[in-house]
């Protein structure tokens, strides 16, 4: 027995314990389940609910395993008679209010109180008086509230306050006439707010979206991966007859958790979007017709052949590493490198010093345990919810966390210095100074100090920084900063696979597994200035997706465009020479680098739609029309496994190497659409109706305080 372990006794059986340790876990860990509703191990213990009552040793009265620490030599019975008529009475008082809903609840099938109410509860009520009613709450397009149905567990109150950092919620009144609610009228909208959904042990809080269209035993249970920014969580889709019907997060601590943002959680409503592609598309007299696939895939290769090294194609950065592979590949084979991924970057003047994959330079798990962070231009909560989430812990935990930013943004954890409303470079270059001896503000000796004293000290460029049409001298400042205090650098690129794109080869100036081109291709701002006479589009609706909106739609006019997307938006319907319908992420296979480096595979969790395909097998019919070699792929696994040869051995090294002087930009550009909202990103986002919603209750309420 270890010397910081005791031994308890639960049951009659021997088990070592924590000193200190609450007596639910123990028996958690040794598989002797006690009921709870309350109780929650991510969150703060509260006793609110007494169902996990146990009986222990010369205690006078049953006791809550939830809230009674563990001592040597206790000895606990979880069902003895005592434990259990204490559960069976706690059950009694619990239903005592509860509404008979049950075949109506959204819940139902999977409710908590459902399932311990078989094994604890009466089979007939004792309580003949008038049950209470509470009155719903509208808490928002994205939670549904059933308040009469509520336990009081208080969850979703503890949720806020401890995880997402704000109170959304919180009690009113005092026993049988306490009423969970906001204290003022208003939504919910955390970006981390839906959590609530799976925190209500019934059917009070639910999916508003989701609401009455499936039942928890229809549906089939499936395991993806988030499409919508870099840190990859772990998701599982819920999916009735092909169609996903609701997500959920993935139980996975290195990642995600036990949680899922708002963006995750809900996204899943634009994949039926009216715009949806479900067939291909040939421009006949003016208009797009529908043609066979057959027609659309040689016609796409007739332009691309005749354009021929003079190419170009812009690819999603959410795209798979087996889509923009072949991308790849073909674009190879026509003798182009005008292939880029970075859709909102605006200056490419160091690329050459780029890292072989923008990532962190640790682990996302390792975040938790950073000593001392600077982040600069970045809307962290927006960008990446989940990563805001590892910081807030790591903030809570004493680390030293900085912000340098164009605006002050809301962080619902402690900061130990905020840059605000500054330039970025400047900032950089001030705190530079200090950090070479120089003189400054106490705020910019404060983040200077931290970062040279921390064991575990980085600093993140954040994705209004890589848009930022300074960003090269920007990222100079930055790594000169992270060479004088001893820090690691690191980027929160965006999309779901920029870093997998990057080992793909998915760049005007870098092979596969990181290596330099012998020529180096046309990278995005070179294509807006000199738009190439064919251009590929792979998930990409240029208006939206690219810094420079008007360049991209001058572009657009330009090109012969060959959009290989899921959707047909109005820019793509009035420029597209041919339209080859793909399938989105969800009814795909595929591969996702996240920014820790973690590889994740998926398989298709959905139906396709109407007669759309998946584009890796749209490429690798193109390259057989193109007479691209060795280009017969039976599954993305045979696609995966050529890109990883092609690869090579790679490991995450965002070291920043210095070479030469840098360039003046070739083209002025204003410092303009630098910040993105959270439900803007990509073409499935930007067509959740409920996501939409809130966003525009954000800018509203923001408006209201400006």
């Amino acid at each position: 027995m270890a010397d910081d372990s005791i031994t308890i006794e639960v049951n009659g059986e021997p088990r070592e314990a924590r000193p200190g340790q609450m007596l639910i876990e123990v028996t958690d860990a040794c598989g002797d389940y006690v009921p709870r509703f309350c109780y929650h191990e991510k969150l703060s213990v509260a006793a609110n609910c007494r169902m996990c009552l146990v009986e222990v040793e010369n205690a006078p009265k049953p006791l809550p395993a939830c809230a009674t620490p563990v001592s040597d030599g206790m000895k606990v019975f979880t069902r003895s008679e005592a434990a259990i008529a204490a559960q069976r009475a706690t059950m009694e008082f619990l239903l005592i209010n509860h509404p008979l809903d049950c075949p109506i609840c959204d819940q139902g099938g999977e409710c908590e109180l459902q399932d311990l109410a078989m094994g604890y509860g009466r089979d007939v009520s004792r309580f003949t008086e008038r049950k209470r009613s509470v009155a719903d709450k509208n808490l928002g397009p994205l939670v549904s509230t059933d308040m009469t149905r509520c336990i009081h567990c208080t969850r979703c109150v503890r949720f806020g306050d401890e995880v997402a950092g704000i109170q959304e919620l919180g009690t009113l009144g005092r026993g049988e006439t306490m009423e969970i609610g906001t204290y003022i009228e208003r939504a919910v909208q955390h970006e981390l707010s839906g959590n609530i959904i799976d925190l209500c042990p019934v059917g009070a809080l639910n999916n508003k979206p989701y609401r009455f269209s499936a039942r928890a035993w229809e549906m089939e249970q499936r395991r993806t991966v988030s499409p919508h920014d870099g840190f990859g969580a772990s998701l599982f889709a819920h999916v009735m007859g092909g169609k996903v019907k609701r997500v959920v997060p993935c139980r996975n601590e290195a990642l995600n958790e036990t949680w899922a943002s708002d963006r995750d959680r809900f996204s899943y409503e634009g994949l039926g979007a009216p715009e949806r592609a479900t067939t291909p598309l040939r421009r006949r007299d003016g208009r797009l017709v529908p043609c066979s696939w057959q027609e659309a895939l040689e016609t796409a290769a007739d332009l691309l052949r005749t354009a021929g090294a003079s190419a170009a194609a812009l690819v999603s950065p959410s795209a798979t590493v087996e889509e923009g592979f072949l991308v790849a590949r073909v674009f190879e084979h026509l003798g182009s490198a005008n292939i880029d991924h970075r859709l909102r970057q605006r200056d490419f003047r160091d690329q050459e010093a780029d890292p072989v994959m923008p990532s962190l330079p640790c682990d996302i798990r390792a975040v938790d345990s950073v000593d001392a962070l600077l982040v600069v231009g970045s809307d962290l909560r927006s960008e990446l919810p989940l990563l805001a989430h590892r910081v807030r812990t790591a903030a809570l935990a004493g680390a030293r966390v900085s912000f340098v930013e164009h605006r002050a943004y809301d962080y619902l954890f402690p900061v130990l210095a905020r840059h605000n409303n500054v330039e970025l470079q400047a900032e950089l270059e001030t705190l530079l100074e200090v950090a070479r001896g120089g003189q400054g503000e106490p705020q910019h000796q404060a983040t200077v100090d931290a970062l040279r004293t921390a064991e575990d000290a980085q600093i993140w460029l954040g994705q209004i920084a890589l848009r930022h049409p300074e960003y090269a001298a920007l990222r100079r400042a930055a790594a000169a900063l992270a060479t004088e205090t001893g820090s690691q650098l690191g980027y929160l690129a965006e999309g779901a696979n920029a870093a997998g794109l990057a080992l793909a080869g998915v760049l005007p100036h870098r092979a596969p597994g990181g290596g330099s081109r012998p020529v180096s291709g046309k990278a995005l701002d070179e294509l807006l200035r000199s738009p190439p006479e064919t251009l590929l589009l792979l998930n990409v609706e240029p208006v939206h997706d690219c810094a420079e909106r008007e360049a991209a739609q001058a572009l657009l006019s330009q090109s012969r465009i060959i959009a290989v997307n899921p959707f047909v938006d109005e820019s793509t319907a009035a420029h597209a020479e041919v339209v080859l319908p793909i399938a989105t992420w969800a009814e795909t296979a595929g591969t996702f680098v996240n920014l820790g480096g973690d590889q994740q595979s998926f398989q298709a969790i959905a139906s396709v739609v109407g007669d759309s395909r998946p584009a890796w097998k749209v490429f690798r019919v193109l390259g057989n029309l193109l007479a691209v070699p060795d280009c017969d792929y039976a599954d993305a696994d045979a696609v995966l496994a050529a890109a990883l040869s092609g690869m090579g051995e790679w490991a995450r090294d965002t070291t920043f190497k210095v070479s030469g002087d840098l360039p003046p930009p070739p083209v002025a550009s204003a410092a303009r659409n630098l910040e993105l909202g959270p439900y803007e990103i990509d073409s499935i986002v930007r067509r959740a109706p409920a996501l939409q919603q809130v966003g525009r209750r954000a800018a509203d309420e923001a408006n209201k305080v400006a």
